[in-house]
């Protein structure tokens, strides 16, 4: 649970800390918005992945399932900047344990809505989509670019960082994993 009123003290602090007057007519509300926007990009921490997925016994369909560029926005821990990008996620459902195309751009903003780091977004949105589904297999790459590289440090805007991780199916069996990615791939330049 996110305490909007340290955040808002946290916020008044750095901003004196900077030298600047909080009291000031342009950031007299700044701390108490900057406190509701924290709420929201850390909404994650507070829900389960179980309250999200649903089954759709009805539909017997097992074959590759894939949703590409979901928009996803994170913070990474280490300096407390957003990364921006796009999930791709891929499942093989056994049959009757298929869930609604909705659900699984929800798991990415469910998981993507924590303090983290790429490579953890990229295997807890596999592991609740196994978890929860418990398909054949999963496939999730994930893209994004790190504000943490573009505005300090190195400088470099527009660099991508890609992460993946393959369970089952897409692990075991290097067709269906090609088939995901060239799915995947396709039509892009």
């Amino acid at each position: 649970m996110v305490d909007t009123d340290k955040v808002a003290r946290a916020i008044e602090m750095l901003l004196e800390g900077i030298g600047e007057d909080p009291q000031r007519p342009g950031l007299k509300d700044t701390p108490q918005r900057v406190a509701r926007l924290w709420k929201e990009l850390v909404a994650g921490m507070d829900k389960k992945p179980e309250e999200i997925m649903t089954i759709l016994p009805l539909e017997d369909y097992d074959e590759l399932i894939l949703l590409r560029d979901i928009p996803l926005v994170s913070i990474c821990e280490h300096h407390l900047v957003p990364f921006i990008g796009r999930a791709h996620v891929a499942y093989m459902p056994q049959a009757k344990r298929v869930t609604g195309l909705s659900k699984l751009a929800r798991i990415v903003e469910l998981e993507a809505r924590k303090l983290q780091v790429q490579e953890r977004l990229t295997v807890a949105i596999a592991n609740d989509i196994m978890k929860t589904l418990q398909p054949r297999g999963v496939m999730v790459v994930v893209e994004a670019e790190h504000l943490c590289m573009t505005i300090r440090g190195v400088h470099k805007p527009g660099t991508m960082t890609v992460t993946s991780v393959v369970r089952g199916l897409f692990r075991q069996k290097p067709a269906t994993r090609a088939e995901a990615l060239a799915l995947l791939t396709s039509g892009r330049r």
